[in-house]
């Protein structure tokens, strides 16, 4: 699939409908916001072009901070070298941000779930998918606890998009920051799920470990 000669500006004109009729009616805010940020919730979502957390959530510039990537996961915590990026985002909106709650945002038809049952990129090379591979490879053991139950591959998909979601959660919590934060009532994590065929959102109960539909 290659680019269309129109693609950017087709980006063009949406700039210049947000110029429009998003920046112009909220100068006000807009200039607020060139001052600082002040975020109240961090969502960690999935870069799926589907799932826009601003659009989901219907939120104002300044009232989320997202961090997005492929199965909306969350490593655990480690001091090894390398490039933590969402680890960075953490670490920012905790304790400079110090926002009070965390959404972990999964959804339907996820594709970085189908790669991790699939197994479609196993033992590529990076490049070529071995940067999927290494990264879903954060759900191996919750991806192999479904399989061993044969449900149907529409049922496993599903089952391991949520599972997703909690894999996160108890990630979250090996941060000693976000650990303390937690426990003193500083702040909250939620678990959430997208569906995008009817557009519904599900919230995590973690007591029962079940998703229910909010209303709506």
């Amino acid at each position: 699939m290659g680019i269309e000669p129109n693609d950017f500006d087709e980006l063009i004109e949406g700039y210049r409908r947000f110029r429009r009729d998003g920046w112009s009616p909220q100068r006000a805010r807009w200039a607020e916001l060139a001052e600082g940020q002040s975020p109240k919730t961090m969502v960690i979502a999935c870069s799926d072009s589907r799932v826009d957390p601003t659009q989901i959530f219907d939120v104002s510039p300044g009232e989320i901070f997202v961090v997005r990537n492929v199965a909306n996961l969350v490593p655990p915590f480690e001091t090894t070298p390398g490039r933590h990026g969402v680890s960075a985002a953490l670490e920012f909106a905790v304790s400079v941000l110090e926002v009070g709650q965390i959404v972990v945002m999964g959804h339907g038809a996820c594709g970085g779930v189908k790669a991790s049952l699939g197994r479609l990129f196993e033992n590529a090379p990076p490049g070529q998918g071995g940067f999927i591979a290494d990264w879903v490879g954060l759900i191996d053991e919750a991806r192999d606890a479904i399989e061993a139950q044969g449900l149907p591959p529409g049922d496993a998909v599903h089952a391991l998009e949520l599972a997703c979601v909690k894999v996160s959660l108890a990630n979250l919590r090996t941060f000693p920051s976000i650990r303390a934060r937690e426990q003193e009532g500083r702040l909250r994590l939620q678990g959430a799920y997208f569906a995008i065929a009817d557009g519904q959102l599900h919230l995590l109960d973690e007591g029962s470990g079940s998703f229910s539909a909010v209303d709506g």
